[in-house]
This record gives C-alpha cells, sequence and structure tokens, in this order.
C-alpha cells in the first residue's frame, strides 16, 4: 500500500523540510498550503524533480469545508491518507497578555487549535479501523512554549500548543485501539521565518547562549523526529510528546 502523507503548513519551515524528507523516505506528499502557492509548489517541484510524488493543495485548516476538501483533493491525487502532520501554525507580533485583544486571539487560536481538532477529526474518520479503515498515524507540531509559557511574547501562541499537547494525549487514548497512532513534537527555538512574522527576526540569535546546547535547531532536526515517529520504528508510541529543543 502507497504510504500518503498530509502535511499542513507544508509550503515552509519545519513543514516543508518534513515533506521533502517524507518523500525521500518513500512517501507521497499532500503539501497544504493557505496563501503562498509559490512556496508550496516549489516544494512540490523539489519531490518531483527527485523522483518522487507530490501534491500542493490550498486550504486554511481553521475551515471545515476546506479541511473536507483537503483530505478529498489528497486522496483522489495521491491516494488514501495514512498520516497526517498537523503542522500549520500561526503567531503574531510579541506582546503581553494586556496588550493582545479578541481578534488576535481568535487568529491564533482558529489556526492552531480548532485547525488541529478539524484536521485529526477529518484524519480519524479515514483512519479508523472502527470506519473501515487501515490504521494510520497524527503527529502533531506542539512546542516547548506549550511549557515555558512564552511571557513576555506570546502567551497565547504558548496556550494554543498547550491545547495541541492535551489534543494529543486525549485522541491517542481515544483511538490507540483502532489502529491509529497519535504523537506530538515540541520544537524548541528553531531557524525558520516564523520570529519574523512576530517581529523579531533574529530571535534566535539572542535566546541561543539560553538553550544548553547553544543553538537554535533547524527545520530538518525537526523532521527527522517527526518521520520517527510516524514510522513503523515508533510502532508502539502513541500519546507521546517528543521534545526537540536543545535541552531547553
Amino acid at each position: 500500500m502507497t504510504r500518503v502523507v498530509l502535511i499542513t503548513g507544508g509550503s515552509r519551515g519545519i513543514g516543508a523540510a518534513t515533506a521533502r524528507l517524507a518523500a525521500f523516505q518513500g512517501y507521497a506528499v499532500g503539501v497544504n498550503y493557505r496563501q503562498d502557492a509559490e512556496a508550496a509548489g516549489e516544494v512540490v517541484r523539489d519531490i518531483e524533480r527527485a523522483g518522487g510524488r507530490a501534491l500542493a493543495v490550498q486550504g486554511d485548516v481553521g475551515r471545515e469545508e476546506d479541511v473536507e476538501r483537503l483530505f478529498e483533493e489528497v486522496e483522489a491525487g495521491l491516494g488514501r491518507v495514512t498520516a497526517l502532520v498537523n503542522n500549520a501554525g500561526v503567531l503574531e507580533r510579541q506582546t503581553r497578555v494586556d496588550g493582545m485583544d479578541a481578534a488576535r486571539l481568535s487568529r491564533v487560536l482558529t489556526t492552531n487549535v480548532i485547525g488541529s481538532f478539524l484536521c485529526a477529526g477529518a484524519a480519524v474518520r479515514r483512519m479508523s479501523t472502527r470506519r473501515g479503515g487501515a490504521g494510520g498515524v497524527i503527529v502533531n507540531v506542539s512546542s516547548r512554549a506549550a511549557v515555558l509559557g512564552s511571557p513576555g511574547e506570546y502567551v497565547d501562541y504558548a496556550a494554543s500548543k498547550g491545547a495541541v499537547d492535551t489534543l494529543t494525549v486525549g485522541l491517542a487514548r481515544e483511538v490507540a485501539a483502532e489502529g491509529i497512532r497519535v504523537c506530538a513534537v515540541r520544537p524548541g527555538i528553531i531557524e525558520t521565518e516564523i520570529h519574523a512574522l512576530g517581529g523579531e527576526p533574529d530571535r534566535v540569535t539572542r535566546l541561543a547562549s539560553g538553550i544548553p546546547m547553544e543553538r537554535g535547531g533547524s527545520p530538518e532536526e525537526v523532521a527527522r523526529a517527526i518521520l520517527w515517529l510516524l514510522s513503523d520504528e515508533a510502532s508502539y508510541v502513541t500519546g507521546a510528546l517528543l521534545d526537540v529543543g536543545g535541552g531547553r
């Protein structure tokens, strides 16, 4: 059976690195994006140039109709989804909690929490042996921020990732007897564009001295952890939260 992985937010950063590594390991890859069609297309072209199969599909994970269409298009183009990487996530500019308004909170929680729930639910409906599926794996991309809280910067983002942790543990226990494993990775300070979106492109450099390994991580290092959790080598691992944070 062809292994098909759907990666939300797959056009850049950790998502793009995971897409490329998954293709290298033999997966057909659905690359979801919300806005940047060109970046998603470049990931697909890289995969195809290397002899793999991939498909870029636009969709907002916070919208139910987009999530259903996303799964349907990937399955029509590549085959039944056997793995989901819930990677799509957003943050806003650094500020304290007393500077946050409801509109900001809605944007962050809709993508990071509601999106993760909607995509996980769609995956379970297709993968669960109880529903006629053949099983599968879901890996949620959380963050060390869920533990550390991101004071003065992104407490809303950290709280959203705390919800992702809870989703991971609860869903893992809910579907363990239905052939589905559910795990999460919790990246620390990783060299991606997300820091610029928060208003501090050099954030990794500023924080590196406080990381026990004294450096930021790469998207590829997180991708390798995700692919291990997806693999049969992790066949008895579910409900696990794997920290990829250089000791921080």
